[in-house]
């Protein structure tokens, strides 16, 4: 069975992993704004396609704890996310863009009718 999170979270998540790679499941969670079911949820499905490793390691509470690492191929899927994250965002920028124009133009209309003028 393969998890398949959305981009954005895909995105997010592989850019946590390789700024933070020993967070834990609750930290990634906190910072993609997810359940820990979620963050464990897409964590294995990354894991699972290989971009990303998880290697036992004992943290300084001297509790077993985990080390994600991209892997060469996680890291050009980070690669291919990010560009495709981009574009979106530059689309939705433009064309919040062209809205926030039409709406200077319908309040500029507004504010310069007679009645308001007076």
């Amino acid at each position: 069975m393969t998890h398949e999170p959305t981009d954005e979270i895909r995105y997010r998540l592989l850019k946590y992993i390789e700024e933070h790679p020993g967070a834990t499941q609750r930290e990634v969670a906190s910072a993609l704004g997810v359940s820990v079911g979620k963050a464990n949820y897409c964590l294995r499905a990354v894991i699972e396609k290989g971009w990303v490793k998880a290697r036992n390691f004992r943290n300084s509470n001297n509790k077993a704890g985990y080390l994600y690492v991209l892997t060469p191929r996680g890291i050009e899927e980070k690669v291919n996310v990010t560009v495709a994250f981009l574009r979106r965002k530059r689309d939705e920028y433009d064309l919040l863009a062209q809205e926030i124009e039409s709406l200077v133009d319908e309040v500029s209309r507004f504010d310069s009718t007679p009645e308001r003028s007076a």
